[in-house]
This record gives C-alpha cells, structure tokens and sequence, in this order.
C-alpha cells in the first residue's frame, strides 16, 4: 500500500538569506561620521545662537555674562528699538542701501551669467575655448586682488562715492557664468531652438522666451550666490564710499564698532550692544530668501552638476 505524503512535507524548507543581505538592509550607523556631523553642525550654529543670545542683552552684561545664555534682563526689543533710532535712523538707510545693492547685483549678475553661459553653451565661436578658459580663471582671482585697480578705474570715470560703485563690480561673476555654461548644456535642448528659428524666432525673443524658463533653477543658484556675496561685502564698498548714507549695513556697523572701542563713558559705550543686535537684524533677509529660495537653489545644484 503506498501512502501519499502531503505536499508541504515534501517541500524543502524555506532557505533563509544570506547574513550579508541581511546586514545589507538594515541602516547602518557610524558612530564616528555622526560625532562628526554633530561637530560641523555646532560650528554653524553656536555663532547664530551666541548673537540670538547677545543681541538681549546690554553692553555690560555682554561682559559679565555667560556668552550662550540669556542674561537676567534680557532687553532685546529695547535694543532693537535703540539700533533703529540711534544717529537719526541711519540704521535704516543702511539696510535700505543693502536691499538694494544686493538685489539689483544679483539679479543683474544672475542674467549676464545666464547670457553669457548660453553664449558659451549653445554657439561656437573664434576663440570660444579661449575666452571659456580666461573666465575659468578668473574664478581663481580673489576679489580683493582686484578692489584697488577696481577703485582706480572708477576714480578716472567719477563713479567713486556713488552706489555704481558697488553695485557695477558686483554685476561680474565669473563663477555663475561657469555654472551657468555646465547647466545650458543639459538644460536648453537643441531641438527647442532649432524648432523656434524654424518658427521664425530672434535669438533675442529665444534667450527671452524659453531659453530664461529653461535656466530657472541655475539662474535662482547664481543669483542666491551674488546676493550672498554683495550682502556681505565689506572691503569693496569700504574704499568705494566715503558717505555714511550710502554705506552698507556691513561697513555701516564696522562704523559703530569702532566708536564703540575708541568711546569711553556715555552713549557711545552703549554701541557695542547696537552692533551685535544689528548683526542679528542684518542677517534676517539672507535668512528668509533662503527659505523661500531654497528648492530652486537644491535643483539648480544637482542638475548643474550631473550630466545626462
């Protein structure tokens, strides 16, 4: 008599993965990088924590308190109220001069470089390579090599003490004409422009119309990069501008600063608190166009920096 096994008795028994697939799919976690990435992270935040923390308090407790807490006053809406008030309001003029500096900088910096890196990326041209490779150098040249030939040549032209100045020098970026000459490449397809001349399309309404939409996400990355760097521009606008009402916030301060260390007893002792807490109110819209900004800026990055 022959008896029938069932099925599931006769099948071999499951075979379990390998210890290395499995180890292979668990997260894995180094105590080492994340000591590491704890380490690079208070770097960038203690500064911001220690100027949150001082801008609440007055001179006196800057020194007699412990620098990453409050002190037993904190006053930080009396000293915003002070920084804003002190010399007539100039405070304002200074951040004013700053908006507009910067704003007018980055966007103009921004559609040279997008100009220009569709130039470099879409045309050939008698000495393109050339000319590609003098603005890749120029990205080695510091800027502060170049502010006394820059100064001198705006002294022949008349433009020293005048926001041209500031702003004409910060309209060149030869770093954002590179990132946008990389981004083109990928970004703008040939067949796009080839269909738009058949259409019967300029170059100029091309550049305009779609190129500029195409560009979008590089075009926000250099124009977060020149906002940055014309906000925080302090040895340009230095030399340039003899005037208190045009400075910027960052020579502005530097201004306040200096009183603070050569004034003795009275309103001028006071100063040091007013810097601090204008630091804090300066740094307020470079925080607030990063957040808004801030996907562009990511997807401008990676697709600038990965060709398909």
């Amino acid at each position: 008599m022959t008896t029938t096994l069932p099925t599931a008795e006769l099948a071999p028994p499951a075979k379990r993965a390998p210890a290395a697939v499995r180890k292979r799919g668990r997260k894995r976690h180094s105590t080492p990088l994340t000591i590491a990435m704890l380490a690079v992270l208070a770097y960038f935040l203690l500064p911001l924590l220690w100027l949150l923390v001082a801008s609440t308090k007055s001179t006196q407790d800057l020194f007699n308190t412990f620098g990453l807490w409050f002190s037993h006053a904190p006053q930080l809406l009396a000293n915003i109220r002070a920084t804003f008030t002190q010399d007539d309001g100039v405070f304002v003029h200074w951040l004013l001069n700053t908006v507009m500096y910067a704003g007018v900088s980055s966007v103009g910096a921004a559609l040279l470089a997008a100009a220009g890196g569709y130039g470099f990326a879409k045309f050939r041209f008698r000495g393109d390579r050339v000319a590609f490779n003098l603005v890749v150098g120029a990205v080695m040249v510091p800027a502060t090599a170049l502010a006394i030939p820059t100064y001198l040549l705006f002294a022949k032209a008349g433009l020293v003490n005048t926001p041209w100045a500031v702003i004409l020098p910060s309209l060149v970026n030869p770093f954002g004409l590179y990132l946008m000459r990389v981004y083109a490449e990928d970004a703008v397809p040939d067949s796009i422009l080839e269909a738009a001349r058949i259409d019967g399309a300029g170059e100029a309404r091309i550049f305009f119309r779609i190129v500029l939409r195409l560009l979008g996400p590089g075009l926000v990355t250099v124009l977060l990069f020149t906002l940055v760097a014309t906000w925080n521009n302090y040895f340009l606008p230095l030399i340039m501008l003899n005037n208190p009402n045009l400075y910027p916030v960052t020579v502005g301060l530097s201004s306040w600063a200096a009183q603070a260390q050569n004034g003795g007893a009275g309103s001028s002792s006071d100063m040091l608190a007013l810097v601090v807490t204008g630091s804090l109110i300066s740094i307020v819209p470079l925080v607030v166009a990063f957040l808004m900004l801030q996907r562009y800026w990511q997807s401008g990055l990676a697709s600038g920096g990965v060709k398909q």
